[in-house]
């Protein structure tokens, strides 16, 4: 079995990594949410959706949050 140390390290590891795309999903997400230009932002939400639906995917975020996010950016885009 595996040593505590090793179990810790890869928590380490797994941490790191969901707030990584955590934080690079917010920032996605107030970068469309500042964008003023209807094309650019038609451009850049299928990629906030994907991220958004992967970290739901990944219990990184709630799935029911993901959906918010995803419902109000798209409202967003449309008042563009």
């Amino acid at each position: 079995s595996r040593g505590l140390g090793d179990v810790y390290k890869r928590q380490v590891a797994k941490r790191a990594h969901n707030r990584l795309f955590h934080k690079t999903a917010r920032n996605a997400v107030k970068a469309l949410r500042n964008t003023t230009d209807k094309s650019a932002a038609e451009a850049l939400l299928p990629k906030v959706t994907s991220m958004l639906d992967k970290l739901a995917k990944h219990n990184i975020v709630h799935k029911n949050k993901a959906g918010n996010l995803k419902s109000s950016l798209q409202m967003h885009v449309n008042a563009l």
